[in-house]
């Protein structure tokens, strides 16, 4: 007998395990506080997590493999993966186990120890998931300084003949329409309706409560509108190619109170636990556009974010793990403010992100990188501390893609492995992107004083406080030239008004 591990984000139905049922192979799933306890969690990131789990479960079965299934409160259920498949492979009296390549270092590592000590054959698969493998990103960057993401992606396009000619030159004569994509978004056209299915998770919530795994953020169990299965995420990338893709690019990056959706896909949680494939995605993103229905700016973007952002990110991640999540290049230590858990705080744009971010696990990558990420890396807040808050908070947050993101791209954290430059902002960004700053308690043009936004003060101040390590980056000659016209009284007071922001972020 044969025993197969299926972790909670690997829910691909067509993974080629799963081409024929054989007799003598079981398939393992578990819900264990391990999974659930590592970071505190949103409660809809357990629910979406487990309820998906479920249902790949029962797929399988209906489809006449042999599962066995652990839910979070069998009685069997010793709540740990070696725990639980050391008492399995003696249940099953197992001859081989096989298990297929986790997404996360902790976990890879876990099972590849746990796997090197057993007295019995066992094997890693592949997680048939990816378009590129682990290492590939490390091997197009041999002997380069620079990690630029732009000239992966393109190779990326060329390889796998996406929105390319024969001879592989870019559709529209360019690469990147970025440029014709950052439109704050004018009340027009309204956002599409939220047609996702819906499902009662009361009871599953209830036992997932019962089990005592702890979370945070609004559960919404008996009106849930994560997708369950791979029809269900294919039925959302239907809605969103027809009624949202048409308007992503324009305002992929726009932000506002009033709909927290816009134009985005909604599909990151279903790709990152596999009930959808990137290649799925993208090949019906290229079939809108090559049909006319669909602006290649829109389109294009799209596919960057998949294609290119997706896959570099995780090449990074393997490049740099172990090791990557403890770095802190400019030393910042500062505990997340309390706000960061109830949304409580009267900067309107925070108060705003992130409690979507409670109500629904889930808040676009420019509220997450340039209001909530921005002020964490202005304010000095500890890199480590926002890691594990996004990796709890976001339903689609998973180490892999995470991590990268938080510590690299968000928290510069890296140094520079990953972004050019820090990627912050004062107050004027977010108005120019957003509605936040109207009717805030905070003056969005303001430098100091009282009611003066706290971001345009924790601007000027980190860059001069990060003279050193930041002045001779040339994508910021601007910023420096502007700090070095300020007379010293300005730059005195801006950097009195920031200290005393840091001292009392709470109340902010």
């Amino acid at each position: 007998m044969k025993l197969r591990l299926i972790l909670g984000d690997q829910l691909n139905h067509l993974h080629s395990w799963f081409f024929q049922p054989q007799d003598d192979v079981v398939y393992v799933m578990m819900e264990v506080r391990q999974e659930t306890d590592y970071v505190l969690h949103h409660a809809q990131k357990i629910i979406a997590i487990f309820a998906a789990m479920r249902d790949f479960a029962r797929r399988l079965r209906v489809d006449g493999h042999r599962v066995h299934y652990l839910v979070i409160d069998d009685a069997d259920n010793r709540q740990s993966l070696p725990d639980n498949l050391d008492w399995l492979l003696a249940h099953y009296r197992a001859t081989a186990f096989g298990w297929q390549a986790p997404d996360e270092y902790r976990l890879d590592r876990q099972l590849a120890d746990y796997a090197a000590a057993l007295p019995i054959p066992s094997t890693m698969d592949d997680s048939e998931h990816f378009y590129t493998t682990r290492d590939e990103a490390a091997q197009i960057f041999a002997g380069r300084d620079s990690w630029l993401m732009e000239h992966f992606y393109r190779r990326m396009r060329v390889k796998h003949g996406v929105m390319v000619s024969d001879t592989g030159k870019p559709a529209g004569g360019q690469w990147n329409f970025d440029h014709d994509n950052r439109e704050s978004w004018p009340g027009i056209p309204w956002e599409p309706a939220d047609l996702r299915g819906r499902h009662d998770h009361s009871a599953l919530w209830q036992t997932i409560q019962a089990s005592g795994a702890k979370s945070f953020g609004e559960p919404n169990a008996a009106n849930f509108a994560w997708p369950l299965n791979h029809e269900e995420a294919l039925q959302q990338l239907g809605r969103f190619v027809e009624h949202a893709l048409p308007h992503f690019g324009k305002f992929q990056d726009a932000m506002s109170f009033k709909a927290w959706r816009l134009f985005h896909s909604l599909l990151s949680f279903a790709m990152n636990v596999k009930l959808l494939s990137p290649q799925t995605v993208v090949d019906r993103v290229q079939s809108a556009w090559r049909d006319g229905a669909v602006p290649l700016a829109s389109a294009e973007g799209y596919i960057r974010q998949i294609l290119g952002w997706r896959e570099y990110v995780r090449g990074i991640y393997w490049h740099r793990m172990p090791g990557y999540d403890e770095l802190n290049a400019f030393g910042h230590t500062t505990p997340l403010p309390w706000w960061f858990w109830d949304g409580q705080t009267r900067m309107r744009c925070l108060a705003t992100a992130i409690g979507q971010s409670l109500e629904h696990a889930h808040s676009h990558h420019i509220n997450r990188l340039m209001v909530i990420g921005n002020f964490a890396l202005l304010a000095g807040l500890s890199p480590q501390e926002l890691h594990r808050w996004y990796l709890g908070i976001y339903i689609d947050a998973f180490e892999w893609v995470e991590l990268p993101n938080t510590l690299g791209m968000s928290q510069y954290a890296d140094g520079g492995l990953l972004a050019t430059k820090p990627y912050v902002s004062s107050a004027a960004y977010i108005d120019r992107m957003s509605d936040y700053c109207k009717g805030c308690h905070y003056d969005k043009k303001a430098r100091t004083g009282d009611r003066a936004c706290p971001y345009n003060a924790l601007y000027w101040d980190f860059f001069d406080r990060n003279r050193d390590q930041l002045a001779s980056n040339q994508r910021l000659g601007m910023v420096y030239q502007q700090l070095r016209r300020m007379d010293d009284g300005a730059l005195a007071a801006l950097r009195e008004r920031a200290a005393d922001l840091r001292s009392r972020l709470q109340e902010l």
